[in-house]
């Protein structure tokens, strides 16, 4: 079994981190089971956030009679400190537990610091002497405020987006990271379902033994894939090197990662996965993706007011009214049979 031991922390847990947000989209009954069975193949460490939706509420059923046998990291989004503690109060509750190993800032547009006005550190560190929280953490999908984290000296973690797609400056970022002694936890491993080849996926992440991926789970036959590699754990080879060039002669640059911080919009496209259609064709072709529902909300792309709200607020800069008309041409052309689902 391989493992990795996430910085400062002393948090060691198997290479394969349960990523906690799709069991939204699933029962209680379903959740419990697929955390479980997570749990006795050999997963320790469950990542979820107060944005989650009923996320943590699936995880305190799972596991709220051997809080002591996982780890459990979540977040929050919150901007003051009153709003801090009302976080973590229901994410407390949620969980069935009294404290969690690991809390972070979700995805802020800043780095909190003590002293910056927001109150938000000094929370956290009230909440660390409580021992309502175990360790220090913050997410976030914008390379400059993960830099300033990483050189606060004040974090014990860093989740960030990182995959075999990553740019020269994300692997710059995990190199500060590993300097300072940061855990650094991958999200995004799979890149929104466009990397659709697991084996390569965890091949990639094995050459870092800081980095924890953490893979968004759903069914059981995805948690199956990704079990079956705690004891057979897939190394690079020269097939899937190639395949890996491959894919980054075809992924990399500007295509949406669906990380969903460009919503709402203000005529209810669904740009997280609208802006990537495209690409969703042509790696996991699916008739579901040609449904009369995913049409209706393709459809809505023409309602576009070219707010610029997606644009300014996309932490990867991208042109997203323009990528949306893009991919909106492409699907007409699959819809009218000039062009092949794959």
């Amino acid at each position: 079994m391989v493992t990795v031991t996430l910085g400062k922390t002393g948090i060691v847990t198997n290479k394969n981190g349960f990523g906690a947000l799709p069991i939204q989209r699933v029962s209680d009954e379903e959740a419990v089971a697929l955390l479980r069975k997570a749990y006795e193949g050999g997963m320790t460490f469950f990542d979820t956030a107060r944005f989650y939706t009923d996320s943590e509420h699936k995880i305190g059923l799972a596991f709220s009679k051997m809080r002591d046998k996982i780890y459990i990291a979540t977040k929050t989004a919150a901007t003051t400190a009153e709003d801090f503690w009302k976080d973590l109060r229901v994410s407390l509750d949620s969980l069935k537990t009294d404290y969690v190993d690991l809390y972070q800032f979700h995805n802020p547009s800043f780095c909190p610091k003590p002293g910056d006005g927001t109150g938000l550190y000094e929370a956290m560190l009230e909440a660390k002497e409580k021992g309502m929280v175990r360790h220090i953490g913050i997410t976030n999908h914008r390379l400059k405020v993960a830099l300033e984290a990483v050189q606060s000296g004040l974090y014990e973690t860093l989740q960030f987006p990182f995959c075999y797609l990553a740019s020269g400056e994300d692997m710059e970022l995990l190199g500060e990271c590993t300097k300072a002694g940061m855990g650094f936890i991958a999200m995004k491993a799979l890149s929104g379902g466009l990397i659709t080849n697991s084996r390569a996926a965890y091949a990639f992440m094995a050459q870092y033994e800081n980095v924890l991926p953490i893979w968004g789970i759903q069914r059981e036959k995805e948690l199956d894939e990704f079990l079956s590699y705690i004891e057979n754990p897939p190394v690079m080879t020269e097939d899937i090197r190639e395949l890996i060039e491959e894919d980054k002669q075809e992924l990399q640059g500007e295509f949406c990662r669906g990380c969903g911080y460009c919503m709402p919009c203000p005529v209810g496209i669904e740009i997280n996965n609208c802006a990537r259609m495209s690409l969703l064709l042509r790696r996991s072709p699916s008739e579901w993706q040609l449904t009369k529902e995913v049409q209706e909300k393709m459809m809505k792309i023409e309602n576009c007011l070219n707010c610029g709200k997606c644009k300014s607020k996309c932490p990867y800069h991208l042109n997203t009214p323009e990528l949306l008309k893009k991919n909106l041409s492409d699907y007409k052309e699959v819809l009218a049979g000039r062009r092949t689902v794959n």
